[in-house]
């Protein structure tokens, strides 16, 4: 036992210190990870087996039936939808969020701080409070039930802004100042020099506001009034063979449409940590 620890350990580079942190983070994830393998299982079983009085983590019965009963709801419109509102809505606000970082951290003008901070104080508002007027808006300009209303509200995101800002801190004031000799100016800067260089922070923001806006309920669900705007997440709420019921049956084919769901943003993740990771670090200096 105490070989294998010792292995472990010049394995990742870890002291004995390092070892109670890191079993206790590898317990942690295990506990984390149950309800997803859980998800998987159920919706691989019949569903006289979804609920039963023992545990049963792995299926008697392996069955596709659940993915297939899927396809008699218009599932791949709502997938369909869920993609165009995701991935304009996260190309938007990383773009958007990389040229407002850049401008607060590079550009200095008055009241440069007090707009950093008053993009931080909005974090504290409930986006509770904002849903009402925002629906009332859309209604009454007629872009209710489009995919405008869909995409627009989610574009100002603080937290992109966030991460490009303290990114663009770190970006050598040597490269800036020998593009100004060369007589670019700051768009020219932004496009050609910035951007390229900020590919981690880059990374690290699409995979969480595509999470975001993939998993995004709520606010689809006031906005969309017809059926072929639904996304995702708005659709599959309505897996259930009876309405105002909750029967065995209902509760496999959810867990294989909320499998379906979280596939794209695991799927993401998997491909992007090392970037995701790096982008984050990259951003947590301090000035």
């Amino acid at each position: 036992m105490k070989r294998s620890i010792i292995k472990i350990l010049k394995k990742y580079n870890l002291t004995l210190l390092d070892f109670p942190i890191w079993a206790t983070g590898t317990f942690i994830s295990i506990i984390w990870f149950m309800p997803f393998i859980w998800m998987i299982s159920t919706s691989l079983k019949l569903p006289e087996h979804a609920i039963t009085k023992n545990i049963e983590w792995l299926p008697k019965v392996v069955t596709l039936e659940n993915y297939i009963r899927m396809l008699e709801f218009p599932i791949m419109r709502w997938i369909f939808n869920s993609i165009i509102q995701a991935s304009i809505s996260t190309t938007l606000t990383v773009f958007f969020g990389a040229l407002a970082g850049y401008a607060i951290a590079r550009l200095k003008f008055p009241g440069n701080r007090l707009v950093f901070a008053i993009f931080l104080a909005s974090i504290m508002i409930p986006s509770e409070v904002t849903l009402v007027p925002l629906l009332l808006a859309f209604i009454k300009s007629g872009y209710a039930n489009t995919y405008a209303s869909l995409i627009l509200p989610t574009i100002a995101n603080v937290f992109s802004v966030y991460i490009f800002r303290q990114f663009f801190l770190t970006f050598p004031r040597d490269l800036e100042d020998a593009a100004k000799m060369d007589g670019a100016g700051h768009f020219r800067i932004f496009f050609s020099i910035a951007l390229p260089l900020a590919r981690a922070p880059m990374i690290a923001t699409i995979v969480i506001i595509f999470t975001l806006n993939w998993n995004n309920f709520v606010w689809p669900l006031l906005v969309v009034f017809e059926e072929s705007m639904k996304t995702l997440p708005v659709g599959i709420a309505q897996f259930a063979p009876n309405e105002g019921s909750y029967t065995q049956e209902g509760f496999t084919l959810k867990m294989a449409a909320v499998s379906c769901l979280a596939l794209p943003s695991l799927i993401l993740f998997f491909f992007l940590q090392k970037y995701f990771i790096s982008g984050l670090s990259q951003g947590s200096i301090k000035e």
